[in-house]
């Protein structure tokens, strides 16, 4: 038969169908890794994810022989290794909007006195990429490559906001975990928020996400017009009064507004592809 027949081609779908399965179970066991404990094993990756023992064992197996994972002596279970910190820096040094937003939230802690920072959506989720913080005694920081929910705090309710209506919905429809007694997790309540939140375009979170933890966050905008991610103020929620919090509100909605602008420039310039 030739194998280059409509009929010698049929056979070759499942193993394509098993092909692209098999990649996202990879990247779903690496995923893990970005958030959560700095070691995990077989059995919490097999329940988290819901695959065979023998399944996750192959594919951590790989990974180590590419130093995606590690081990270390004398601890259970697996970690990143070098190769992945090395993709990750990498990634991190190409994303056009730190490169932009580095000096704009630099000057917007120095004009607040609190800790700022970057988040980029990652999936259905966000993650920090960038922190600036407080020089203050008392402060907040952040778990820089750590994800986070959509629904809780600020950097991530103000992206949920922007999303397309189809997406959000379908986030919304998902379970809502509280990471607070304060977090919101009605998806009608959580409605009413983005709708305030994408006509003000700013959102505030008073001990949503953390307890005790105050922030302020915009949108970020790239050149495509999409909600890539956001940028915050944040820090002591006793240190958030309402005069306060109404001065953040235009801080960072222009510091926003500065790197959508830069970013958008140094795209049209050809810089990202210098740098």
């Amino acid at each position: 038969m030739s194998t280059h027949s409509t009929v010698g081609r049929k056979p070759a779908a499942p193993a394509e169908s098993s092909g692209t399965e098999a990649a996202a179970r990879v990247a779903d066991v690496l995923l893990l890794f970005t958030g959560g404990p700095r070691y995990l094993g077989v059995s919490s990756i097999s329940r988290e994810l819901g695959l065979a023992k023998a399944v996750v064992h192959r594919i951590l197996q790989s990974l180590v022989s590419r130093e995606m994972l590690a081990t270390d002596p004398g601890v259970s279970g697996y970690r990143l290794g070098p190769a992945a910190v090395a993709l990750g820096a990498s990634a991190l040094r190409r994303f056009d909007a730190r490169t932009v937003a580095t000096p704009v939230l630099r000057r917007l802690r120095d004009e607040t006195g609190e800790t700022t920072t970057l988040s980029g959506l990652v999936g259905d989720e966000r993650v920090y990429l960038d922190q600036f913080e407080s020089p203050r005694e008392i402060k907040m920081t952040v778990d820089i490559g750590r994800r986070f929910p959509l629904h809780a705090g600020s950097s991530g309710k103000v992206i949920l906001a922007f999303l397309p209506a189809d997406r959000q919905e379908a986030l919304l429809a998902r379970e809502l975990p509280a990471l607070t007694e304060k977090t919101i997790t009605t998806p009608d309540d959580l409605r009413a928020v983005l709708a305030e939140t994408a006509r003000d375009g700013v959102a505030v979170s008073l001990g949503e996400r953390q307890p005790g933890a105050g922030s302020v966050a915009a949108p970020l905008f790239g050149p495509d017009g999409e909600v890539h991610g956001s940028i915050s103020v944040c820090g002591p929620q006793y240190r958030f009064t309402p005069d306060v919090v109404a001065r953040y509100r235009d801080l960072v909605r222009a510091a926003a507004e500065e790197i959508r602008h830069d970013w958008a420039w140094l795209r049209e310039s050809g810089g990202a592809e210098g740098r």
